[in-house]
């Protein structure tokens, strides 16, 4: 039985890339793999079911036709024994034939699995690339969550896995569902808008939370802290340290939303300008940290000037810098976008809203369905089928991790030119700050013993 297990991974990796690297038709999955009468439907194992990853395999895969939810994997009893009920009950209720949602504590079980064709990864940042690697170098197709990670040397390891297991990857950018976001782009890339020459992006800095205090205690009973601390360095425990904002606004474990958010307007423009983002670049500009005496210690708040070989400006800045004249000309002041000024106009692209002082391409931007807030209403559950297609082959990937690198790599550029308190310069060939070692070590993070890659 493993054998025909591991045929089926096989075809699957093989249907979705040829030996060119084209995408290849449709193909339909050998008879020879059905379980219980199923009709060749891709199997996905969960890692991380906490508040988002639970909210992603509710919204974007239990629905999907064409796979099923077989394992979750959580470091939490609770949360993983609640995901697994959910699903089965789920299936049971709406008379939907499937396998048996396992249960796991680790999660190189569920790639352990040579049922499992593909895992959709919800960790805290901390764990999304090293959990990747594994799961490339397991032959699973890969779903992550975004920001991409914390140090880029991991960032071409994924990149290598990926390639020599013919491994496809999606990364959790789930605008690039939207409508209107596929429009705006699209009549960029057009050059309806002419010749782009700067570009303004936005985002969110914190939550209206303060910064605890950690008072260490014994670990909470059916919760396995060495296994959430994973590759990070092993603090002393607290229920504080291990929320979602901790995870966020703690140094060791992430940049804070300068990438956690960051990432989505970023995306954004990358989409849209990869050829002429891809190259060297400049980062200067200054921000300011979480106050000191709780445990938050990333930046709240920045504003950033790039500027790029190709002659691209990008000024990136938190939501409340945005709030001092960036957003005069739109008439939905959002709290995260992109705006792109090119030498006929410009295009300005959130989620819910997009808008254009070219009058005919504002129109069509605003040709879409809207909730009763004025909103342009979100196509965001989306986001499975959009990765079944591009494991099938239906599609090419959407998502893909060359430009997630791109878009985290101006996030910790922002970081570290910040925490370096001067210009400094990337080079992407190299793939390192220019002439900078102490800049560069920022961008390189040791490992703790046991997860390592």
């Amino acid at each position: 039985m493993d054998s025909i297990k591991l045929k089926r991974r096989d075809f699957l990796k093989k249907s979705a890339i040829g030996l060119s690297g084209a995408i290849l038709a449709p193909s339909i999955l050998p008879s020879c793999v059905n379980w219980k009468g199923a009709n060749n439907r891709l199997q996905i194992g969960h890692i991380g079911v906490g508040s988002r990853g639970g909210s992603e395999l509710k919204n974007y895969f239990l629905h999907l036709e064409g796979s099923r939810s077989v394992a979750v994997c959580d470091v939490w009893q609770e949360r993983r024994e609640r995901g697994a009920k959910f699903v089965e009950a789920y299936y049971k209720k709406n008379e939907i034939k499937a396998p048996e949602c396992k249960p796991y504590l680790d999660f190189e079980e569920i790639l352990q699995r040579n049922d499992i064709d593909a895992v959709h990864i919800t960790t805290p940042d901390h764990w999304h690339v090293t959990a990747a690697i594994k799961a490339a170098r397991a032959g699973k197709h890969i779903m992550l969550a975004k920001p991409l990670g914390l140090s880029y040397p991991n960032y071409l390891k994924l990149q290598k896995a990926l390639d020599e297991n013919n491994v496809r990857f999606h990364y959790g950018t789930q605008q690039r569902t939207m409508r209107h976001m596929q429009l705006g782009i699209s009549m960029i890339k057009e050059g309806k808008i002419g010749e782009i020459d700067r570009v303004d992006v936005w985002a969110p800095g914190k939550n209206p939370v303060e910064s605890p205090v950690c008072n260490e205690v014994p670990i909470s009973p059916g919760f396995d802290y060495d296994r959430w601390t994973g590759p990070a360095p092993l603090n002393p425990f607290c229920p504080a340290r291990v929320t979602n904002n901790s995870s966020w606004f703690q140094y060791d474990y992430s940049i804070g939303f300068l990438a956690g958010w960051g990432a989505h307007p970023l995306d954004i423009m990358v989409w849209a300008l990869k050829d002429k983002v891809k190259g060297v670049y400049s980062c200067e500009g200054a921000g300011e940290f979480w106050p000191e005496g709780g445990i938050y210690n990333n930046i709240l708040s920045w504003d950033l000037n790039y500027n790029y070989q190709s002659g691209i400006e990008l000024h990136f800045v938190s939501t409340n810098i945005a709030g001092h004249g960036m957003l005069d000309h739109r008439e939905r002041k959002e709290g995260n976008g992109t705006t792109f000024y090119g030498s006929k106009g410009w295009i300005s692209l959130s989620r819910s809203s997009a808008q254009s002082n070219i009058a005919e391409i504002d129109k069509k931007l605003n040709d879409f369905p809207k909730n009763k807030g004025g909103g342009i209403m979100s196509e965001e559950n989306t986001m499975g089928q959009m990765f079944l297609d591009v494991i099938t082959g239906k599609s090419s990937e959407t998502c893909p991790l060359d430009e997630a690198i791109i878009s985290d790599t101006i996030s910790h550029m922002g970081d570290i030119a910040i925490r370096s308190d001067h210009k400094i310069n990337w080079d992407p060939q190299k793939g390192e700050v220019v002439g900078d070692t102490a800049a560069n070590s920022l961008y390189m993070r040791k490992m703790r013993e046991h997860y390592t890659v």
